[in-house]
């Protein structure tokens, strides 16, 4: 079983920084792309930003030059760091990871349960 659990989230002022974590456990054999993705209220998730086993990286565009995507492939953990935060990213943060459990497995696509970030005055 694989699980992916995200820490990091909580209530900051606008223009202040988080760093979210997220690491996977579990039966890995290997993780492709790593990725987080966010939901406000009422709005469907969407991508914020995802990495490759390789280190290439991709950006929504309303986060470009603010968040940072990184992993740390020997701990299973991908990070994102969310600088210049605005009342607009207030959302449920989810973390979401491409994972094979075994060789010649197919990989699955697994999602953290979340984690709240709140940009408010």
């Amino acid at each position: 079983q694989v699980q992916l659990v995200e820490s990091g989230g909580g209530l900051v002022q606008p223009g202040g920084s988080l760093r979210l974590s997220c690491a996977a456990s579990g039966s890995i054999f290997s993780i492709n792309v790593m990725g987080w993705y966010r939901q406000a209220p009422g709005k469907e998730r969407e991508l914020v930003a995802h990495i490759t086993s390789g280190g290439s990286t991709n950006y929504a565009d309303s986060v470009k030059g603010r968040f940072t995507i990184s992993r740390d492939n020997a701990k299973n953990t991908v990070y994102l760091q969310m600088d210049s935060l605005k009342p607009e990213d207030t959302a449920v943060y989810y973390c979401n990871a491409d994972i094979s459990p075994a060789r010649n497995y197919d990989a699955m696509a697994y999602w953290g349960k979340g984690t709240l970030v709140t940009v408010s005055s």
